[in-house]
């Protein structure tokens, strides 16, 4: 005589389809799950060729580092489609800086990216007339004496600060 919890122990059809379903189920909701992580905490930095920006990392944060020893620092503000900055030593006196470029960039995308040569108005103070659209910035500084880069800094800027 068979016992019939022998029968409902047996592994059937369906049981395959809820396991199936359930296993189809979990890697799809992590699928979900990381891909909503993975848009909401993106940098949003792009480069070219991630080979050639993983080798050139440890020069780059080496400069940087020498850029944070010097002491100086940079100060970006706009108004009123003005963008300034003022650039000065560890003691506040301006620096010497022959040209500064400041490069705006969306954290997403690059449709609307666009970089500017501001005009030197006095020793440390530089600044360029142009309207920048409202929204959040990555804005790239990057101040130079005769080809060599004294400050780089970049900030993240959201023109609602500004009153935008």
């Amino acid at each position: 005589m068979r016992d019939k919890a022998a029968v409902h122990r047996t592994f059937t059809g369906h049981h395959m389809l809820n396991v199936m379903a359930a296993f189809f189920a979990v890697v799809i909701g992590m699928n979900v799950m990381m891909a909503t992580f993975a848009s909401r905490s993106w940098s949003g930095l792009v480069v070219e060729d991630t080979y050639v920006a993983s080798q050139e990392f440890n020069s780059k944060a080496a400069a940087m580092r020498a850029m944070a020893a010097s002491g100086i620092s940079g100060n970006l503000s706009l108004s009123h489609d003005v963008i300034h900055y003022d650039i000065h030593n560890r003691d506040g006196s301006p620096a010497t800086v022959q040209d500064v470029t400041v490069r705006f960039r969306r954290p997403v995308g690059d449709r609307e990216d666009f970089q500017l040569v501001l005009t030197k108005k006095s020793e440390g103070r530089f600044e360029v007339e142009h309207h920048v659209r409202s929204g959040d910035w990555i804005v790239e500084i990057i101040s130079r004496k005769k080809d060599v880069t004294v400050m780089q800094e970049a900030v993240r800027i959201d023109m609602a600060e500004y009153g935008r």
